[in-house]
């Protein structure tokens, strides 16, 4: 049996040598398009070379990208477990040409390879063409496809758009025909939805370019965009046309199975599908520093794993079951995404965290949903006001509360789900739309076609001479600048750093011969660095010679605290374990600010630890040393990488510190990162370090907030004349303030029960034996109650356990009075709670005083209100709850 792994090797190495570049996946979270929640194609990662606006060293690229359709336009989540097809996560095998060949080379490439490479039977094979593409249909007549197996397709099914403008083209595709036994038609016809005859390959003819008027002209560069869902071609290969038929399938079918104790067929099947799937792409997302929320990214994200979860509920298990199949799911594809292996520790916590706390609200939401069903009628919807009750109040998403009534015969109201959730938008999660950031971005890419990327000199030296090459005033180019103009100036080259990485732009001055300007910030845009800048004298003129000079003080304490940065990560790693990784940095001149992956807040000796072995990095002065290689050599020798950024052909490697036994060649490098930014020269100059706390960041993410170099001696500074004032203060050295602070607090402690005992005396006519307070008895029962002045309501449960004593059995009622206020506590002896409960005496009390509520135990309650005016009909309450 051919594997997955194998097929997914056999196509890259056919178009490799067919001289396509094998490029790596790119991450499922899109870095070249905000609009996307989640990269749902092949394609997505050249978006920019199919539109021009970007350029590359080659010009034909092959690539097995993940997709993950589950939010937003490309949603499959429904589906997914009750078709053989859908997935949420899924392998996109494509080859693409950036302008390089088009049909005639296109057509061949996908025949040779499905029919000689994977040896599938040509009499088994049809295909389609848009109904005016003559072209595509002669090249299928040409290479051997009978006329009456390739079929002309009228509808958008066989036209791509990008969009309602842009690149867009006619469509071929290659169909399977499973054989008369499986029901279904060929495309186009009125059973195509059937199972007979399944799609296995698309090709799209990049031609056109579409405008608003809905005109179309020829592109200068027609490419090609291929896609084959691995997954699918698997069940064919593998003799079948069920994708959970194939091994990788099956091996994680089986895991489940194992994990819940049940029979991985039968009707249980539907189950172990969807949490097979489910695992794949929860543990992608996790890996690459998605995490659970609930909002964007997140929330689909806790939508796939708490519909895995009530899955594996339904299969009876009790316990936590995800977090127990990543191993199974890391043996079968971590040796094509190592960052499964990496991220392997914190996708088991994640998956474990959630599952906890799904599970106790799962109970509650299920049965509510069988109680709300009593009422509707057989194959009736369930009403979207029930259904929105579910997300509102247990966390219920949409889909999982019709997943769970689907089995039962049953849909949901969507329309009356929706005004539920308009209703209340506040809490609604708006769908992803972006961020925007890339609005703005063609002037860039123009420019930087035009003048190329900026170099940039900063690594060496914080003043340079530039060429000026560009000036935009808001998203026009314009010639020149005046004095009082705010404008973003492009130059051939630069010392100053754009905001990248976590460390933020640089700040300075520029002078040429006409003007002077102010940089107020460094920003970055495709490969130009942009320089926001306010004309402080004169004028500034495209083409002229330009003076930079980074301010130097702030960039010295920015790369102080991004060098502190890099020793942090590995004393966390140190201190925590392998699991902690980058989510998130700030390296600012006046604090750094760390994100990383891990579920706990960090005790106090973590912190201290993590801080001393910072420092002790730093008393080393070590040299920072940069090694430029390529990314798979950086990683080979141990460099941590932040997962899902893009990296070049070559990247920058900083390492720094000693250990006994570390990383990279030497065996001994304590910090080894793949790094752009901007460092110290030995870690002595970033002088000293020390944190201010941790804090959550976000669901699984933790944050550390520190200080370095003066800031950090300006910090310690500060704190040791705090504790000498308070030292002086306490009359002791500064080494005993701990101990006289504990014994004062001590003393104060017993001064406070001292204090309270005397008040409850003199209120009591001094002590707890005291007659102020007549017993009655009520329906056989002993009652005190008696109206308190000068206590508090703290005082007041001492002192019905003093009275309770001393009455033996019976039931006491006491009312604190205070500025018009009232607080009440009541108490019964263990003998009478069978009879009289303290809670509803209390309630009683409370009701007639003016508030709501109270309550605590039979034996002993309490509750308050605002008018203790009533007190003497609140005691009427509480005896006649006694006599009732």
């Amino acid at each position: 049996m051919t594997s997955l792994s194998d097929i997914r090797s056999t196509f890259l190495d056919y178009f490799k040598r067919q001289g396509h570049e094998v490029v790596s996946s790119s991450p499922l979270v899109p870095r070249n398009d905000p609009t996307l929640m989640f990269t749902n194609s092949g394609m997505v990662q050249f978006k920019n070379r199919f539109t021009g606006v970007e350029a590359g060293d080659y010009q034909r690229a092959t690539t097995s990208q993940k997709c993950v359709r589950a939010g937003g336009k490309h949603n499959d989540l429904d589906n997914v477990g009750y078709t053989a097809r859908h997935h949420t996560f899924f392998e996109m095998l494509g080859n693409f040409s950036f302008g390089d060949y088009f049909k005639k080379e296109a057509v061949p490439f996908a025949w040779e390879l499905l029919t000689k490479d994977f040896g599938i039977d040509k009499s088994k094979l049809l295909t389609t063409v848009y109904h005016t593409d003559d072209e595509a249909f002669e090249l299928w007549k040409k290479i051997g496809v009978p006329e009456d197996r390739i079929i002309r397709i009228a509808t958008d099914d066989n036209f791509w758009r990008m969009g309602p403008t842009g690149p867009c083209g006619p469509c071929t595709e290659i169909f399977y025909d499973h054989g008369d036994h499986i029901w279904g038609g060929p495309p186009g016809s009125a059973d195509e939805d059937g199972d007979r005859f399944i799609e296995i390959w698309n090709v799209v003819f990049m031609q056109n370019e579409q405008f608003e008027d809905g005109t179309m002209k020829p592109l200068d560069m027609q490419s090609i965009d291929t896609g084959m869902g691995l997954e699918r071609i698997g069940a064919l290969l593998q003799g079948g046309h069920d994708n959970y038929e194939t091994d990788l399938f099956k091996a994680l079918i089986e895991a489940s199975a194992h994990a819940t104790s049940t029979d991985p067929f039968g009707d249980q099947n539907v189950h172990h599908r969807v949490i097979a799937d489910h695992l794949r792409s929860t543990s992608f997302l996790i890996a690459e520093g998605v995490l659970p929320s609930n909002e964007g990214r997140g929330y689909v994200l806790r939508r796939i794993m708490r519909r895995a979860m009530r899955h594996a509920h339904l299969l009876g298990a009790q316990d936590p079951v995800m977090h127990k199949l990543v191993p199974a799911l890391v043996q079968q594809m971590g040796a094509a995404y190592p960052e499964l292996g990496q991220g392997q520790t914190l996708i088991e916590d994640t998956f474990l965290n959630e599952e906890i706390r799904f599970k106790t609200t799962l109970d509650r939401g299920l049965k509510l949903l069988d109680d709300a069903l009593v009422d509707v009628d057989e194959g009736a919807d369930l009403p979207g006001e029930t259904a929105f009750k579910l997300y509102d109040t247990y966390g219920f998403p949409l889909d999982l509360t019709q997943d769970a009534l689907r089995e039962k015969g049953h849909g949901v109201d969507v329309d009356g789900f929706d005004a539920a959730m308009a209703e209340q938008k506040a809490k609604a999660r708006a769908a992803w739309s972006g961020t925007g950031a890339a609005a703005d971005a063609a002037i860039w890419f123009d420019l930087a076609d035009r003048h190329g990327v900026t170099e940039f000199l900063g690594y060496e030296t914080e003043t340079a001479e530039g060429q000026l090459l560009a000036i935009v005033a808001d998203t026009d180019a314009v010639d020149s600048a005046k004095k009082g103009d705010t404008v973003a100036l492009i130059f051939n080259q630069t010392p100053f750093y754009a905001e990248s990485g976590g460390q933020v732009g640089d700040e300075g001055v520029l002078k040429t011969e006409t003007g002077a300007a102010r940089i107020t910030d460094t920003k970055k845009v495709a490969g130009l660095f942009l320089h926001m800048a306010e004309v402080t004298d004169g004028t500034l003129t495209k083409g002229q010679g330009t003076e930079l000079t980074v301010d130097h003080t702030r960039r010295s304490t920015i790369r102080a605290n991004h060098s502190a940065t890099h020793l942090l990560h590995e004393a966390l790693r140190e201190a925590l374990g392998d699991h902690v990784a980058q989510k998130g940095s700030l390296n600012a001149p006046d604090r750094l600010r760390f994100d990383f992956s891990h579920n706990d807040a960090m005790t106090q000796d973590q912190i201290r630890q993590v801080e001393t072995r910072v420092n002790e990095m730093i008393r080393q002065n070590t040299s920072v040393d940069t090694r430029i290689m390529t990314p798979d050599d950086a990683r080979a020798i141990g460099a941590q990488a932040l997962f899902g950024e893009k990296y070049g052909d070559e990247v920058r490697v900083v390492s720094m510190g000693r250990a006994d036994t570390g990383k990279g060649a030497d065996g001994q490098t304590w910090s080894l990162e793949l790094c752009g930014g901007t460092h110290v020269r030995q870690t002595g100059d970033i002088g000293a370090f020390v944190t201010l706390g941790d804090s959550a960041s976000s669901a699984g993410v933790r944050r550390i907030e520190a200080l370095t170099g003066q800031a950090a001696l300006d910090a310690l500074l500060t704190q040791d004349q705090r504790l000498s004032e308070t030292a002086a203060l306490l009359k002791a050295a500064a080494a005993d303030v701990s101990t006289r602070v504990k014994a004062l607090m001590d003393e104060r402690k017993a001064l406070a029960n001292e204090v309270a005992q005397l008040r409850r005396e003199v209120a009591m006519g001094g002590g707890a034996k005291s007659d102020a307070a007549e017993a009655k008895e009520i329906n056989g029962v002993a009652f005190k109650a008696q109206v308190m002045k000068g206590v508090t309501g703290r005082d007041l449960p001492a002192m019905i356990d003093e009275m309770k004593a001393a009455m033996g059995s019976g039931a006491v009622l006491l009312i604190a009075a205070s500025d018009g206020k009232a607080a009440v506590a009541a108490g019964v002896t263990a003998d009478l709670t069978d009879k009289v409960s303290a809670v509803d005496l209390v309630r009683a009390a409370v009701a007639e005083l003016g508030g709501k509520g109270g309550g605590g135990r039979p034996d002993m309650a309490q509750g308050g209100g605002k008018d203790a005016g009533n007190a003497d009909a609140a005691i009427a309450a509480a005896e006649a709850v006694i006599s009732s």
